[in-house]
């Protein structure tokens, strides 16, 4: 079930701008001389503010390019890394490369890792498996090179447990433990009795929008087309993008747990004031109603003097992704946060290890899931 890469155009931001210099040397290449210089642009040029998103500007160094693969290199997020950089050095503009650079950089990092050996094995492997079970169903991506990158798999018990359970799913990505550092991430469904099912399983390279849009679509197709009603995650962008477009008729929710860990920081007053603080987490998840909300919600931004609190105001813009007044209507099963995911992560301690390949991760978690 090997499918062909997608490729996707990138948006031309050519203008016909005719601003050049040319140069003449000679022989030697010792002497220079300019033969040809436009100075004017048909194009607003980039402002103080924007100059160091320009290619020109951007580059990483030695030692940031070290810390970026010892920091993911222990399981630290790219973006949590990059986060890292970016306050050391106080804001975006002094890091010297953005945030779409370090994912390209820790992406070329592990796809020069990848052992050809291991990807065969795995694909062997994935196809007996198939040939076994004549609903088990699994994708592999790779690069240009034909070097594997991302991989996903669904038993035929699975499908049906989806089939029954999948109206809720919960996802996440924080383990990564094996030889290429790969996130490994589980879709995650309950039972009738409250109990995790594990349905699929994916390892992906790096957790941007490209990667995640493959592995929901390529999910969504080996199961059957049938969307889940209610899908729980973290707060990573690239997520809720590739959500929107994959699944556009199911309830995004953001994990409380994550939100509720970062509001001290976010919010310093939460520290010294319970009351402001426990209008917060009425909000969150005590208000019977959106009329409810708005008037608790208003109330501690009154109290707290915190109409300039940018995340807050961020956070309010997608309340329908957290509060609880907002989804009255909708199957949730009562869950408020990935932490179920934990409990798959253990599972997955027990099957893999740092020094763990694609085929010992897939067959040891195959093995504890099927049993």
């Amino acid at each position: 079930m090997l499918h062909d890469q997608k490729k996707y155009r990138k948006l031309d931001t050519r203008t016909g701008c005719l601003a050049c210099i040319y140069f003449n040397a000679d022989k030697e290449g010792k002497n220079w001389e300019v033969a040809k210089f436009v100075e004017e642009h048909n194009h607003p040029l980039a402002s103080e503010n924007d100059k160091h998103l320009l290619r020109s500007r951007r580059s990483i160094s030695n030692v940031q390019a070290s810390l970026l693969k010892n920091m993911t290199g222990v399981g630290i997020r790219t973006t949590d890394a990059y986060n890292f950089l970016v306050d050391e050095v106080g804001g975006v503009e002094n890091v010297g490369f953005s945030k779409t650079d370090a994912y390209n950089f820790i992406e070329r990092e592990r796809k020069a890792l990848v052992d050809s050996g291991d990807a065969m094995s795995l694909s062997k492997i994935l196809q007996e498996r198939q040939s076994e079970d004549n609903i088990f169903s699994y994708d592999i991506q790779t690069d240009e090179m034909n070097r594997l990158i991302s991989f996903i798999w669904i038993d035929g018990r699975s499908k049906i447990d989806y089939d029954c359970f999948g109206d809720v799913i919960i996802f996440d990505t924080t383990y990564r433990l094996n030889k290429y550092n790969l996130a490994c991430a589980p879709f995650i469904v309950v039972n009738h009795h409250l109990q995790n099912i594990f349905v699929s399983g994916a390892f992906i390279a790096t957790e941007t929008i490209e990667s995640f849009y493959w592995v929901f679509e390529t999910f969504l197709r080996i199961v059957g087309e049938k969307q889940p009603i209610t899908i729980f995650t973290d707060q990573d962008q690239a997520m809720v993008v590739s959500i929107e477009r994959v699944f556009p008729n199911t309830r995004h929710r953001l994990c409380q747990w994550y939100i509720s860990k970062k509001a001290p920081s976010k919010v310093p007053v939460f520290n010294r004031d319970r009351c402001i603080r426990s209008l917060f987490y009425n909000c969150m998840s005590k208000c019977d109603s959106e009329v409810e909300f708005e008037n608790c919600w208003s109330d501690m931004i009154s109290r707290g003097n915190l109409n300039e609190n940018r995340w807050l105001h961020d956070l309010f813009k997608v309340r329908m992704k957290w509060s609880t007044a907002f989804n009255k209507e909708r199957l949730d099963l009562g869950i408020l946060s990935t932490q179920r995911s934990e409990s798959a992560n253990n599972v997955l301690h027990g099957c893999s290890k740092a020094t763990s390949s694609l085929v010992e991760c897939y067959v040891g978690l195959d093995k504890l899931t099927s049993s």
